[in-house]
């Protein structure tokens, strides 16, 4: 039997996260520092320097036990 009914949406937790951001200005790239593999990483899709900064984003934690930003 199909189920109707909308379940009401959980709310998804928020926080400002440190991001970087490509420096290019027709790119939009942007990463979790958690997630970066370098400590001043390049942009990924034109090479470009990232900036760090911050972002309001939904909370996901990095549970690489591997984690380590080479320099």
């Amino acid at each position: 039997m199909y189920n109707s009914r909308k379940k009401p949406m959980e709310e998804i937790p928020e926080e400002m996260t440190a991001v970087w951001s490509c420096s290019n200005e027709n790119c939009n790239c942007w990463m979790r520092d958690n997630f970066a593999l370098d400590t001043q990483p390049d942009c990924p899709q034109c090479q470009s320097a990232m900036v760090k900064g911050e972002k309001k984003l939904a909370v996901v934690a990095n549970t690489s036990f591997n984690h380590n930003k080479s320099v």
